[in-house]
């Protein structure tokens, strides 16, 4: 069956913002299944625009910045 994203429902999402970009923690449930978290990288484009980009390594400041995204998604799971 292919992917049907009125099926995906968000359950929570919050980010972490320095000067390069932000990093996105949300959870989501697809299809009323088990609760999911997902953690994506958007980079500001030359625009100002936000661009989706593999998440890669993190450093020490965008991990500090995204730990505390972590425990609160924990609970929402």
């Amino acid at each position: 069956m292919p992917y049907d994203s009125s099926l995906d429902e968000e359950l929570f999402s919050k980010f972490w913002e320095n000067d390069m970009g932000k990093i996105v923690v949300s959870v989501h449930s697809y299809n009323s299944g088990p609760k999911k978290l997902q953690i994506i990288r958007e980079f500001k484009d030359r625009d100002g625009n936000f661009a989706v980009a593999k998440l890669g390594r993190l450093s020490k400041e965008e991990l500090q910045g995204i730990s505390p995204l972590i425990q609160e998604a924990l609970n929402i799971m």
